[in-house]
């Protein structure tokens, strides 16, 4: 009789030592989905002050708001609310390419304007890179904005 609740004994502490490393495992892969990964890419402008280009936890992507500096000359993009809307548009697209994104995964956007009366031209634009299951949106008109851009644009994104 011994022997046999020497077994279950032994069996019983396998399975708890079993329970112990899926917990462990669980635990590790939480963990790891749950870091906080800091997005940073060349293809966007980098960041003019201490924050990141962008912040990735587990599948959801908090982007900080991007303007109109080309990445590979440094300057703004300016010379029309158009251009300036497209080149804040690609430093968005390059940051969510560098997490593995795209516009289809953007759940929230949020737009500042320096003026109102651009709205509709921004509007024209920003619609050309969602086309389907938009984002919601909040857009404002501010007093004003870094480096005295007219546009600056955040975005929320998850992938499935």
């Amino acid at each position: 009789m011994t022997n046999t609740l020497f077994r279950r004994d032994n069996n019983l502490e396998k399975i708890v030592n079993i329970l112990d490393f899926l917990i462990l495992v669980s635990e590790i892969n939480n963990s790891r989905y749950y870091m906080k990964n800091i997005v940073k890419t060349i293809n966007a402008p980098a960041p003019i002050g201490p924050y990141s280009q962008a912040v990735k936890i587990g599948n959801t992507l908090y982007s900080s708001g991007q303007i109109a500096i080309n990445p590979e000359t440094k300057k703004l993009e300016m010379d029309s609310i158009e251009i300036e809307t497209h080149q804040v548009m690609k430093n968005m697209e390059a940051v969510l390419n560098d997490a593995n994104m795209t516009f289809d995964d953007v759940v929230k956007t949020s737009i500042f304007l320096l003026n109102m009366d651009n709205f509709s031209l921004i509007n024209e634009i920003y619609g050309q890179y969602f086309t389907s299951n938009f984002p919601a949106r909040e857009t404002v008109e501010v007093a004003r904005l870094p480096k005295g851009v007219n546009l600056e644009i955040s975005m929320i994104a998850i992938k499935d």
